[in-house]
């Protein structure tokens, strides 16, 4: 099953505790995002990559320079351990991970949320990557990603049972733009995917060839 099927079944399975009135606010949130146009001022193919360093699921410090060193590195950025396309992301991004070290690539994902919730995505969803704490959002906001949800999505969230500051360890409200990003072992972006639309992810094997040509 292709990522994009995965997301479309899930998309149609029943969700009882997921009210009709969550959906069009979500609806709202997104054209919102959409309509303000981040997604296209985000960093793109041939931008310079921020230089950073955050800590892992385990509390190790993940250099982006070092892991440079060895090799082309592809970054995800996604919501949380609470978002199911996430999830589904994530298993796609695992079953790829073969191809993706069999280049001499390195795949890591990019949270806000606190490294407990992180070990619990990495745990929930058998990855074997690393997972990286942006607490705050600051390399998120620096590959242009950082957007503030708006009031009424954070009720639907609160009403859900899954306020960001539980998950993320501080109180601004913010989340980055899920998004998917190569790059090069000379620091430059080889490949970007920015989607203001959380429910569609590109597919994992697209950034093949990109690896392929570093």
């Amino acid at each position: 099953m292709t990522l994009k099927e995965a997301l479309t079944a899930y998309k149609a399975s029943p969700k009882p505790n997921f009210k009709p009135e969550y959906g069009a606010v979500s609806g709202r949130t997104i054209a919102t995002l959409v309509k303000s146009g981040q997604a296209d001022r985000a960093l793109k193919t041939g931008d310079r990559a921020p230089v950073f360093t955050l800590l892992d699921q385990d509390g190790e410090s993940f250099s982006s320079v070092d892991m440079l060193e060895k090799g082309p590195l592809v970054l995800t950025f996604y919501r949380g351990v609470w978002c199911p396309f996430c999830n589904i992301e994530l298993k796609a991004l695992q079953a790829a991970l073969g191809d993706i070290e069999s280049r001499g690539a390195l795949l890591a994902a990019i949270s806000q949320q606190t490294t407990t919730n992180n070990r619990k995505s990495r745990r929930e969803n058998e990855l074997t990557f690393p997972i990286l704490s942006d607490k705050g959002g600051d390399v998120g906001a620096a590959f242009g990603l950082r957007w503030t949800v708006p009031d009424e999505m954070r009720e639907v969230h609160k009403q859900l049972g899954g306020p960001l500051p539980v998950f993320n360890g501080e109180d601004s409200w913010t989340l980055p733009i899920p998004a998917r990003y190569v790059i090069g072992r000379d620091g430059v972006i080889a490949y970007s995917e920015v989607n203001p639309d959380y429910t569609t992810r590109p597919e994992p094997v697209d950034l093949l060839p990109v690896l392929d040509r570093l």
